[in-house]
């Protein structure tokens, strides 16, 4: 068999695997990796690489070899969710870094944590002032989690006493001149409504209508072809 086909079989082998494992692996944000999520998706990209195009390697241990690997951060999780000290070890734990405008020193040295990187995690949650932090707490994946000081939070209706209406989310009714007919009719509306207000927004009929959104309080929002067709000429 020539070697490039060997090659592509291999890296399709690979690519599947990979697939699957990380349908099977969950889903998490990469900016929420803890550290030994970030090794064992290292490993796996390395034995995947490797088992595509190293020829000495047997493409049967590289699939036991990512079986493995995908198999230990799943088998991980289950004992972290049964045993909490487990997920500790494995995971670590949250440290506080800042407690009533105080910086804690010990803490940062013990998270190898400069007071300049402090600064930085501080200033991406935009606060400048350590005095202006109630609490600030260093996540296992590295994330700074900061609460201000009460006096220094927004003044939202809860605080004021005030009852606001709930909304829900906006609604799509209509997308690429296509009505979506179980969003309508869930929030109780007909086409014949629809296509009327459409035509007060310049449409002539669903066609020429790209988006139409509907939020809580009924308003209906359209975007239409024309105007996406003279903005490119």
């Amino acid at each position: 068999m020539p070697e490039f086909i060997l090659i592509l079989l291999r890296s399709i082998t690979a690519f599947i695997v990979l697939l699957i494992l990380t349908r099977v692996m969950g889903k998490k944000q990469l900016s929420h990796l803890t550290f030994f999520d970030y090794v064992v998706g290292i490993t796996v990209g390395s034995i995947a690489a490797t088992m595509s195009i190293d020829k000495n390697i047997h493409i049967s241990d590289g699939l036991i070899a990512l079986g493995l690997w995908g198999i230990f951060p799943i088998v991980m999780g289950f004992l972290g969710l049964k045993s909490r000290k487990f997920l500790e070890l494995t995971d670590g734990k949250p440290a506080i870094l800042i407690k009533k405008g105080e910086v804690l020193e010990e803490t940062m040295k013990k998270n190898q944590l400069a007071i300049d990187e402090l600064m930085k995690l501080l200033r991406e949650e935009g606060i400048f002032k350590i005095e202006d932090v109630e609490i600030a707490i260093l996540e296992t994946n590295g994330e700074l989690s900061v609460m201000k000081k009460s006096d220094l939070e927004p003044i939202t209706p809860r605080l004021l006493g005030l009852k606001v209406q709930m909304e829900h989310a906006p609604s799509l009714l209509i997308v690429d001149g296509h009505i979506l007919d179980k969003n309508l009719a869930i929030l109780g509306y007909s086409n014949n409504w629809l296509q009327n207000e459409i035509l007060k927004h310049g449409a002539k009929s669903i066609n020429d209508v790209f988006l139409a959104q509907i939020d809580a309080n009924g308003n209906l929002f359209v975007d239409l072809y024309s105007k996406k067709q003279n903005e490119e000429i």
